[in-house]
């Protein structure tokens, strides 16, 4: 006799595991603890076997009658269900394991030990953001070219072009680690040359007028914000290093006795020496009780955290600069390389040394830390000086066009 959902309702667990037989093989496995199970009796090559098909209720009566026929249309066919089943479980779980978004991670994860936190972050976030809930779970051999086109004008369409281009080059970044890794044969992001609108990549905004400079430097006296995050603003035009560099600066790096500030450039993969003019010095003592017990010298909100990337852009804009267009915290880096060369007509190695770029010099030697040492000590007091006599409003004249008596 058929079951009845009424039947299976009243079937109450006993001591044992019993069964409440359907049809054609079909019966409820009733466990002692109340749990009830749906099974398939089935023959396949004269051998007898058992096929799950669900949980009851979660499976009604009907979906379970429903697995049991297709099980015997397979049988029919000559299939045995069970290893269908088996394969087909095998199956999703080798897509799940190459979804784009599982080759993304795991390429994300080894390629990012070499990269600054900052920059692997932005990767990510844009991925999880802008990427994955529309490519995320598709098998990554099966995208096609216009499927990561549509993820890349939906981006276009916010109005953020540029975050289209470098989302549309991170997955094909992804895609070749998949094909280099045997889970893919192409990268369809190599059919879409030209399918989104130029971007072209600008340089940092930044101020290199002198008098602009001043009125700059004069606003970052009276910044009415928090003492920590003053003190960066005064510190970025004398150091210009890198703003993530900036905030992430440590205690320990830094010997005010020496005036100077070492510290391991994770772009360049290199160590750096800051010498510090005594304008420098002076900032960090009077900040030093403050955040000087703690690691680092930027503390964030969390002392145990340096402050936010966006702290000293955010600040700028307090004061009235549009860091689209004006100044951003990377701008001080371009000020002190415009003004070094062409108003104090520093040598150019020595301005290149001091920020930390790559400078191979006539005997093939790579940067060091130490390179130029001296002329970059003395250039970072000639520049700390000739910003006070800026700030102060008074005649700064220019030394271009003048050669040394």
């Amino acid at each position: 006799m058929p079951l009845t959902e009424l039947a299976i309702r009243a079937a109450k667990p006993t001591d044992k595991p019993y069964k409440l037989p359907d049809e054609k093989g079909l019966f409820l496995l009733v466990h002692p603890n109340g749990s009830k199970y749906w099974r398939q009796k089935y023959r396949f090559q004269g051998k007898e076997k058992l096929l799950a098909h669900g949980v009851y209720p979660d499976l009604g009566l009907k979906d379970a009658r429903e697995r049991r026929d297709e099980a015997r249309k397979q049988l029919a066919n000559g299939v045995d269900p069970g290893a269908a089943k088996k394969a087909s479980k095998l199956a999703g779980l080798e897509r799940a394991a190459n979804s784009f978004e599982a080759i993304a991670r795991e390429w994300h994860g080894k390629h990012s030990t070499g990269w600054a936190p900052s920059h692997a972050k932005k990767i990510i976030e844009r991925l999880e953001r802008d990427v994955f809930p529309w490519l995320g779970g598709r098998p990554i051999a099966e995208i096609t070219p216009p499927e990561v086109l549509a993820v890349a004008r939906r981006i276009e369409s916010r109005g953020v072009l540029e975050t289209a281009h470098r989302a549309l080059a991170n997955c094909g970044q992804v895609f070749r680690y998949a094909v280099a890794t045997g889970r893919a044969e192409r990268d369809p992001c190599g059919d879409l040359k030209g399918a989104l609108p130029p971007w072209r990549k600008g340089n940092f905004a930044s101020i290199t007028e002198p008098e602009k400079v001043a009125e700059l430097l004069r606003a970052i006296d009276g910044f009415k914000g928090t003492f920590v995050v003053k003190s960066a603003l005064l510190l970025a035009p004398l150091f210009f290093v890198r703003p993530g560099e900036l905030r992430r600066a440590k205690w320990e790096e830094i010997d005010l006795d020496k005036g100077e500030w070492r510290y391991f450039v994770t772009k360049t993969k290199t160590e750096h020496s800051v010498p510090l003019a005594s304008q420098a010095v002076a900032i960090l003592q009077d900040l030093y009780p403050l955040t000087g017990r703690g690691e680092y010298v930027f503390q964030g909100r969390d002392p145990k955290k340096p402050m936010s990337e966006a702290a000293i852009n955010a600040a700028l804009r307090r004061m009235g600069y549009d860091t689209k267009t004006e100044i951003t915290g990377h701008g001080f880096r371009a000020m002190a390389r415009t003004i070094l060369a062409e108003e104090l007509h520093q040598k150019p190695e020595v301005i290149e040394h001091q920020l930390a770029h790559k400078v191979p010099d006539a005997l093939g030697t790579a940067y060091n830390r130490t390179k130029f040492i001296k002329e970059r000590r003395a250039m970072m007091q000639l520049w700390a000086d000739y910003l006070d006599k800026l700030k102060a409003g008074a005649e700064v004249i220019s030394l271009q066009g003048l050669t040394a008596a």
